[in-house]
């Protein structure tokens, strides 16, 4: 398949941001592992957060679902079934990282696999750690590519440091440690998105946070909650970065997450120059949501790295074509961990804005963007299967001379399936 997207005039009107998926995730598999009856409501209906779904159901948790609304009938951790058949992840690292850390300390056997994307992604990094706790966890490629072969243990605390900030690995380690022999201690070198510590909290576990350093310490049991997710800021950001940089634009765009830890992407594109307005602030299921009102505006080059990158790592490739329509040059450092996603994000971007005609250079932990507001034009460009790729170059066609056509436009499924209508719609 193939999208054609031709320039667009200015965008205009509403949008209600996509239920965040990372949340999504979470509540559904926190949920589970409560005792009693969870709610959940907005629970985005995505490939991804199905995989979640529908691997929980398979662990024996009883779920029905009515659209987006959810409920959820846990019986707490002990209440985990083992699975008849392999786990099935899809295309979504959350799902095969969280579950690995749960199931590790799971008195049964299971297995967890995905498409072959996702089984081209490295998984030593939560491995590791959880194999210095008493997991045992068999992969291939030497231990490093699912599918993982997980046989169940008693698992002790232990005191980790990671070497690079990651949500998925400390909530892996989190979920693990919940059964665990003692206190476990994890610290990271910059704060990443705190979804789970927000919500284990919420639920009764007895976790600390000082600082960079997270405690937590096993034996309580979770207990049940109604969980109302937000939109995804992360979803939200390509129509931000479209309202950015189509001159004549303003788009609201309601009910957005703007945790601290995910609102890397407004920080910087105001940085840029971008005009955001944030209205309507209030606090939902424990999370701050807000409503973006975003214009257009001329923007102006950035260089970002270190403390600020896992807070919008998602973002990264969307950033980048506001980067390429931004004057001067721009420069992105310290996310290396692009290069483990869907596929490598970083070649992928700065391959296909080459294609628009945009000089940007891949590093290898991050890319250089020579910009300027009237350099792209129209081509032939490729998703490489990845959904953030696929709506980035969807972002960077609105602006480009001539028609663009982008390879299996599809894959946006994984996040946001009405990406496609949205878009049609705002630029009418």
């Amino acid at each position: 398949m193939r999208q054609i997207i031709k320039p667009s005039g200015p965008l205009k009107g509403e949008i209600i941001a996509e239920s965040d998926k990372s949340i999504s995730h979470r509540a559904v598999i926190f949920s589970a592992l409560a005792r009693g009856e969870s709610v959940i409501r907005n629970f985005l209906l995505a490939a991804d957060t199905l995989s979640s779904f529908s691997c929980m159901q398979q662990l024996g948790v009883e779920i029905t679902r009515d659209g987006s609304f959810l409920r959820v009938q846990g019986q707490g951790i002990e209440g985990l079934k083992e699975p008849v058949d392999v786990l099935n992840c899809g295309n979504s690292g959350t799902t095969m990282r969280l579950l690995s850390g749960l199931l590790s300390a799971r008195p049964f056997f299971s297995v967890l696999s995905g498409d072959s994307s996702l089984n081209k992604r490295p998984m030593k990094r939560i491995i590791d750690p959880l194999s210095s706790m008493g997991a045992v966890i068999n992969a291939r490629g030497k231990g490093n590519f699912p599918p993982l072969a997980i046989d169940g243990q008693n698992l002790t605390a232990v005191n980790y440091t990671l070497p690079v900030a990651s949500a998925q690995v400390k909530s892996s380690l989190l979920l693990a440690a919940l059964t665990a022999d003692g206190e476990t201690t994890i610290s990271e070198p910059h704060k990443s998105r705190d979804h789970t510590e927000r919500m284990l909290g919420s639920m009764g576990a007895c976790i600390k946070e000082d600082g960079l350093t997270i405690r937590l310490i096993p034996g309580s049991d979770l207990e049940p909650q109604e969980f109302i997710v937000p939109g995804d800021v992360s979803s939200a950001a390509f129509f931000m970065v479209a309202a950015a940089i189509v001159p004549g634009s303003e788009l609201m765009i309601k009910t957005v997450g703007i945790n601290p830890t995910r609102s890397g992407i407004i920080e910087v594109l105001s940085q840029m120059g971008a005009n955001i307005k944030i209205e309507n602030q209030k606090i939902v299921s424990g999370e701050p949501i807000a409503d973006l009102v975003v214009s257009g505006s001329r923007l102006k080059a950035t260089e970002i790295s270190g403390a600020i990158i896992p807070r919008l790592i998602d973002e990264l490739p969307v950033l980048a074509v506001a980067m390429a329509v931004a004057d001067g040059t721009s420069i992105v450092r310290d996310a290396g961990e692009l290069r483990v996603k869907e596929t490598d994000r970083i070649a992928a971007i700065t391959g296909e804005l080459n294609k628009m005609g945009i000089d940007a250079e891949a590093t290898e932990d991050g890319f250089i963007i020579e910009g300027h507001p009237d350099c792209l034009q129209g081509a032939r460009v490729d998703s490489h299967g990845d959904h953030r790729i696929a709506m980035s170059l969807a972002v960077a066609a609105l602006l480009a001379e001539g028609e663009t056509v982008i390879s299996n436009p599809e894959v946006v499924d994984i996040s946001f399936p009405g990406f496609w209508q949205e878009l049609e719609r705002l630029r009418n």
